[in-house]
């Protein structure tokens, strides 16, 4: 019978589907005729959209036609990913509209500011972003787009014409191009004349890492509030020159699933978004309920989904005074798919994108005024709320990092300010030049309670994401949020690195402190260029300054380069990675004189990258880009698949980023192993611990919380266990500051973040948890009482010795979503210092 079922199942799952009768009329609304001048997206792409999956070159080959042809749409664009392909813009509006577009942008800003009540709503568009495919492997969005775009530009009759007169349309047609592109080679390469439904089809499972990220395997729909990657600042430097009154994300869902709209679960909305905000968005959703019955297609609502962490893009205008909407289809992954549902086909998954898009114009034309009063009270009611004081943050030691977070509240359009002079509040010294003070009664008043706040009481214990962001932590940097207007200097207009003094030229050496963010980037300079180096293990001072631990000393005798090439080089270096090198002239000191053995030699490293089949790909990337792109050290990924024929003995280090599954088979244990033997340095994160004890690598006992289930309903069982998930927060751990893996951190105490529940027992010897964590530690988010009762005191970090080697473990991220700058250095650390350790 088994048999029988088998033979049935195959059959059907390859009976051809044929896409040959797919028309435009499939998609669009009937009873509407269409400028014949304007470009159907066939006639440019050679097919009709949903037979392939549209490539990246071919969409905006599509999107430049359509703005040539038709007066309603310009077109912007705003830069390249890294991958150098274009960030398009398309504004679609009347051409009324076209002719005083200024003018319209100029009054929406104007909403948002004081004295608002003076502009007149009367005719004024609303403005509506429509974001498509974040993640590049959820297609149906972008490739919706060239159906919206072209109805937009093409369709005629009275009632296009209102709804262009009432609305600006921001249509950004591609989020993600790098990872649309990835996605389309691998849907269309795999496509079968005869299609094939199965779900066990090649083409519905990508090899690793996918298309959902970018070039750098980032999850870009978590990157609007950091700001870190070219794409995302692109799009927010646009959603603040309008600041859309509804902005929708287009995504896309497991295949058994069917059509989601917001509003999410609203007891995990974030306590700062206004309850109006998800009034609208409900009343929002009546329009989608009626679009997507009208073709009859399945959908839910208020359930799995949430409104908390303000870095998605369906929430990041809630705190902006829009309305963000999450849209997510069933992805048939392919083409056409065998699901719960039936076969699911990818125009099918289209189709309900644009009607999805279309239903968003509808709400907004009909909801303008109400769209528009919201936005002005949003920034009128912040203004009333009390804030008569300011922020402060900044590291006296690292003037980078603190740059770096004033760089993203730049880009949010906050106004910063230099401190007047240095100054110590709360037993904290804040330095001119290395601090910022920011105000917070200003407009962006909630994004900045967002951005600084603290939070640990919360309605919900589920979370779709993180609970705690808090930025100053995640940069390391000393803060507090209610200094006084008195220390309030200059405001900065066009933000820069501090201005570093000149290397004086030394005829005995040079000395450089390790607290600043790049130093780990101008050390690897120093080496690769052949340049002797040592690291200080214990403080010293020297000609009146105190010198810390991971000093690094640069001899001027006995180098390479002749005492001038030196200088020049080490001056170079200073300005380049904005640090200061010290010239000192003699070797004697107050503690470890120059020459003393407790200056240890530094050499090169050679660092390998696990990555493929089994790897966390989000955790690799943070780590390939923090190489790539902060640091300029190079690295190589090496992939799981190919561990068998690689020759590990070029590597002086190899780091093995989170594994979700047994990534490296028995015989290749044995072969990493005997690398470490032999004297490599092997750095694991997460759930690499595991593989680590069962491996023996490395002794690790854990502490286990108990997570019996009482008066737990079955229906209640699924929130129990998520509630014992750490989603994302912040803790704090105290530290050995003498122990290399600390070096260049100026405090006994760190902010780490944590979304695991690897609970690790503390060695018996105190000097071998040189990071552990606090009595108290929860700093900042959610974690479940059982699981805050087993944290303190377990250790987050661990190395020991094997053989020649170190294996060192981070239970936890210390690269997260490339924002948390504040515990990059620990990585560095290992890698520069491991023999130290």
């Amino acid at each position: 019978m088994k048999y029988i079922f088998t033979l049935l199942f195959v059959s059907l799952s390859t009976v051809s589907f044929s896409q040959d009768s797919l028309s435009l009329e499939y998609y669009l609304p009937k009873n509407t005729t269409y400028n014949p001048q304007i470009p159907t997206p066939q006639s440019i792409l050679g097919y009709i959209p949903g037979k392939w999956h549209v490539t990246h070159d071919k969409l905006v080959s599509y999107m430049q036609a359509l703005a040539a042809a038709s007066p309603r749409i310009t077109i912007e664009d705003r830069g390249k990913t890294f991958e150098d392909r274009p960030l398009l813009l398309l504004t679609i509006t009347s051409e009324k509209n076209h002719n005083i577009l200024k003018d319209i942008q100029k009054k929406h800003v104007e909403l948002t500011k004081s004295g608002s009540n003076q502009i007149s709503t009367d005719g004024l568009p609303a403005i509506i972003y429509q974001g498509f495919s974040i993640h590049g492997n959820e297609p149906s969005g972008s490739n919706a787009s060239l159906i919206a775009a072209y109805y937009l530009a093409a369709a005629q009759g009275q009632e296009i014409e209102n709804l262009l007169n009432d609305v600006v349309i921001l249509l950004d047609p591609s989020l993600n191009p790098d990872g649309l592109q990835r996605f389309a080679y691998w849907a269309n390469t795999n496509k079968s004349k005869n299609m094939s439904t199965d779900p066990q089809d090649r083409e519905y499972s990508e090899i690793w890492p996918g298309g959902r990220t970018n070039h750098y395997w980032f999850d870009m729909n978590r990157d609007w509030l950091p700001v870190q990657l070219p794409e995302s600042q692109a799009r927010i430097a646009t959603f603040h020159k309008w600041y859309p009154n509804i902005l929708t994300d287009h995504h896309e869902m497991g295949s058994n699933s069917t059509f989601f709209f917001q509003p999410g679960i609203q007891s995990r909305t974030h306590p700062l978004t206004p309850k109006l905000n998800q009034e609208l968005t409900k009343k929002i959703a009546n329009y989608h309920t009626k679009a997507l019955d009208n073709i009859g297609s399945l959908y839910y609502t208020e359930e799995n989904f949430d409104d908390f962490y303000y870095g998605k893009g369906s929430t990041f205008p809630d705190i902006n005074g829009g309305i963000g909407i999450l849209f997510e289809q069933g992805s048939s992954r392919g083409h056409a798919q065998q699901t719960d549902n039936g076969v699911l086909t990818f125009p099918f998954t289209i189709k309900n994108q644009f009607t999805a898009a279309l239903s968003t114009l509808e709400a907004a034309k009909s909801m303008r005024k109400e769209l528009l009063e919201y936005k002005r009270d949003f920034y009128n009611n912040a203004r009333k709320e009390d804030a008569k004081d300011a922020y402060i943050f900044g590291n006296e030691k690292d003037g980078a990092s603190s740059f770096h977070l004033a760089e993203i509240l730049k880009k949010h359009q906050v106004q910063l300010y230099e401190v007047k002079q240095d100054v110590i509040i709360q037993n904290t010294y804040f330095k001119k030049g290395h601090s910022y003070m920011v105000p917070k009664n200003q407009r962006q008043k909630r994004l900045l309670k967002a951005i600084f706040e603290k939070r640990t009481s919360f309605q919900d214990s589920l979370f779709y994401d993180i609970s705690a962001w808090t930025f100053p932590l995640a940069f390391n940097l000393d803060y507090t949020d209610n200094a006084s207007y008195a220390h309030i200097g200059d405001e900065i207009l066009d933000l820069a690195h501090r201005k570093i003094a000149p290397v004086t030229k030394s005829d005995y050496a040079y000395l450089l402190e390790w607290h600043e963010y790049y130093t780990p980037r101008a050390l690897y300079q120093i080496l690769s260029k052949g340049i002797r180096a040592k690291v200080g293990t214990k403080p010293f001072s020297l000609e009146n300054k105190d010198y810390d631990y991971g000093t690094i000393l640069i001899p001027v005798q006995n180098q390479k380069l002749d005492k001038d090439e030196l200088h020049a080089f080490l001056q170079k270096t200073g300005l380049d990675n904005h640090i200061d090198i010290a010239n000192v002239s003699t070797g004697l000191t107050k503690g470890i004189d120059l020459g003393s053995d407790k200056f240890r030699p530094l050499s090169i490293p050679k660092i390998g990258l696990f990555t493929g089949n089994g790897i966390t790909s989000y955790d690799s990337g943070e780590i390939w880009h923090l190489m790539d792109q902060r640091y300029d050290i190079p690295i190589t990924k090496l992939t799981t698949d190919n561990l068998t024929r690689t020759e590990l003995s070029v590597y002086t280090h190899i780091i093995l980023p989170n594994s979700w599954k047994e990534s490296i088979n028995n015989q290749n244990v044995e072969k990493l192993k005997k690398w470490v033997l032999n004297g490599g340095t092997l750095i694991g994160y997460r759930n690499t611990a595991k593989f680590f004890k069962d491996k023996d690598f490395m002794k690790i006992e854990f502490a286990t919380p108990e997570n019996d289930a009482k008066n737990i309903s079955f229906e209640q069982k699924q929130d129990f266990f998520g509630a014992q998930v750490i989603g994302g927060a912040i803790f704090e751990a105290k530290t050995d500051r003498s122990h290399p893996i600390n070096f260049g951190y100026k405090k006994d105490k760190i902010a780490l973040f944590r979304n695991t529940t690897l609970f690790i027992k503390p060695d018996k010897q105190s000097y071998n948890n040189p990071i552990q964590y606090t009595k108290n530690p929860l700093l900042s988010g959610y974690i479940s009482k059982k699981n805050l009762d087993s944290l303190p005191g377990t250790v987050p970090f661990k190395c020991n010795q094997l053989g020649k080697g170190k294996v060192i473990l981070f239970t936890d991220n210390t690269n997260f979503r490339g924002f948390w700058y504040g515990t990059n250095k620990l990585l560095m650390n290992a890698i520069f210092f491991s023999d130290e350790m």
